[in-house]
């Protein structure tokens, strides 16, 4: 598969973990009261709605020509989710720490 072929769902791993997942998570413990969460409860609840979104990547049909890009967005899913349990989204960290700084 092409780079350009990739493009879009690329961007789109990108943005979505801290544009959806931590953005829903720093509301979550705001309205819940929770000023200073974990580190490891926020990077969990960051993906437990990034979950939420989960049918959005399996919407293509499974047919031959989206074979690829269907084994593609799995990859970047789990290589997302792991990166985010594992402290290594610098943006999720980021997110993170103006969360507890600033609540």
């Amino acid at each position: 598969m092409r780079n350009d072929e990739r493009f879009e769902i690329q961007r789109a791993f990108d943005l979505l973990p801290h544009v959806v997942g931590a953005s829903w998570t720093a509301v979550w413990f705001r309205m819940k009261g929770i000023k200073k969460p974990t580190r490891e409860e926020f990077r969990e609840k960051t993906i437990e709605y990034l979950r939420l979104v989960e049918p959005v990547f399996e919407s293509y049909p499974k047919e031959e020509e989206f074979l690829e890009i269907i084994k593609y967005i799995e990859f970047r899913k789990n290589e997302v989710y792991e990166k985010i349990k594992s402290g290594e989204d610098k943006e999720i960290e980021t997110r993170y720490d103006r969360y507890v700084d600033y609540g």
